[in-house]
């Protein structure tokens, strides 16, 4: 398939700045796939579509204060540095910014020294493993107070509240990027799904470059996928596959979710416990065997997330959904609204 097939006209008004309050007075478009129809409401609305003995998978990644800005040893040149994935304790994959000012070998100095980090190794443009060294740690304390919670570039008012760039049930901090089909959740609302029987499950998905990395080939078969990490507990397996034994729906929040379930799902659909990395990528074509629904966002045009959901639902009736959205003045991308794909 071609890229241009996934683009989509969005006026930049569009693209939401700050996030709805209360979080669940987002909209929602409801997408019913079966009969090609397609409902306005509220992200306060869902329990009406959800049923008792229905599965709600969350994905429960905390993000990390994830960017630094720092300055060259030697030449004090500005550099910005965005952490992806944690290899060990002290080295971490980055996108440094302008990758040309760090050739490997070169010492970043963050705040007045207490951090610095060298650069080991590059993994494509603008991609480094930085080795951290600090006089004293922990390194997660560092990070609090000289990181920035990472927005997307879209997004150029930042949140009074850094909080509503993270879920309200993040717990396992070691993401890039928020899971943002969670953010419209909110307490209440979990504990009104858990009344009416819904059970809620939770696994963890780190998001990282490939939610930065755009799509540059016309083939998008060619697109690299980069690998994040992943963890489902025998707990949530367990949980999921009674639940489909049982007749229940299984109800992905976000793309996130439906890769990690994907990945770990046997031809048959059982869910299988573990942890590791994948780099699983879902456009049109791919047969789905653990989703039965799922919630997502309004993402970019040409992204690999609109051809996941595009597998998910049909390239044209995403499409036709989106040009719909965009003339009912739905709010796109991170703190935009809401669609259930049922």
């Amino acid at each position: 398939m071609r890229l241009e097939e996934f683009d989509y006209d969005l006026p930049p008004e569009l693209i939401a700045q700050t996030p709805a309050e209360p979080r669940d007075a987002s909209r929602l478009l409801v997408l019913h796939r079966d009969r090609d129809y397609l409902e306005h409401r509220h992200f306060y609305d869902l329990p009406a579509y959800l049923r008792p003995g229905d599965v709600l998978v969350l994905n429960e990644t905390r993000v990390i204060p994830a960017r630094l800005w720092g300055r060259r040893a030697g030449t004090g040149a500005r550099i910005e540095v965005l952490l992806l994935t944690r290899r060990d304790r002290d080295t971490w994959e980055a996108l440094v910014r302008p990758g040309r000012r760090v050739p490997v070998g070169t010492e970043i100095i963050f705040g007045q020294g207490e951090l610095r980090a060298r650069a080991m190794a590059t993994t494509g443009a603008g991609g480094r493993v930085l080795q951290f060294s600090y006089r004293e740690g922990p390194f997660e304390a560092l990070l609090d107070r000289l990181g920035e919670m990472p927005l997307p570039p879209y997004i150029k008012e930042k949140p009074e509240d850094p909080g509503r760039y993270q879920t309200v049930y993040a717990r396992v901090e070691g993401s890039a990027a928020a899971p943002t089909a969670g953010l419209h959740f909110t307490p209440r609302l979990l504990e009104q799904l858990r009344e009416q029987g819904v059970k809620i499950v939770y696994l963890l998905l780190h998001v990282g470059l490939g939610t930065f990395r755009p799509v540059k080939v016309e083939n998008i078969e060619e697109h690299q996928m980069h690998a994040e990490y992943y963890e489902v507990t025998p707990e949530a397996a367990a949980a999921i596959n009674a639940a489909r034994a049982r007749g229940g729906r299984i109800v992905g929040v976000g793309t996130t979710v439906v890769r990690t379930l994907e990945t770990v799902a046997t031809e048959t659909g059982l869910i299988q416990p573990g942890s590791g990395w994948t780099d699983i990528f879902i456009y049109p074509g791919y047969r789905f065997k653990a989703i039965d629904c799922l919630i997502t966002n309004f993402h970019l045009p040409k992204s690999t997330l609109i051809m996941l959901v595009s597998a998910f639902a049909g390239r044209e009736k995403i499409l036709a959904a989106y040009r719909t959205a965009v003339a009912e003045g739905y709010r796109f991308f991170s703190f935009g609204d809401a669609m259930l794909i049922l």
